[in-house]
């Protein structure tokens, strides 16, 4: 088994339940981890034979640009997809940062983190 981390996604839209939130947008930050069997591919050498981290940064992306009120529900569909469409997955680990949150007070970032496993 090994690890793939993809760090630091940055990204700009409108997640909240904030009406506010909706109209402006606010920075966010995704971190991704997941689990497979990596010992083909380090034989390999081929793409085929990994976790394309091109396919999860899409995979976050494309579901962090479709509006949620909660971070929860937005991290729960970025692990849905990577276990539907990447089938070497294992296990994942999603952190979804708000960047600033606007909740009346000097806070950096809130973070929610996901963590699944591939059912049967």
């Amino acid at each position: 088994m090994g690890i793939i981390r993809v760090n630091n996604i940055r990204i700009y839209t409108n997640h909240g339940c904030l009406e506010e939130e909706a109209k402006i947008g606010s920075e966010y930050r995704v971190d991704i981890e997941v689990q497979a069997d990596l010992q083909k591919s380090a034989e390999s050498d081929a793409l085929a034979d990994t976790v394309d981290y091109v396919h999860l940064n899409k995979i976050a992306k494309e579901e962090m640009a479709i509006r949620s009120k909660l971070l929860e529900h937005v991290a729960k569909r970025i692990l849905d997809r990577i276990f539907n469409e990447i089938p070497l997955v294992e296990e994942g680990t999603i952190s979804v940062s708000k960047i600033n949150p606007p909740i009346g007070g000097n806070v950096e970032e809130v973070v929610i983190v996901l963590k699944d496993v591939r059912k049967s």
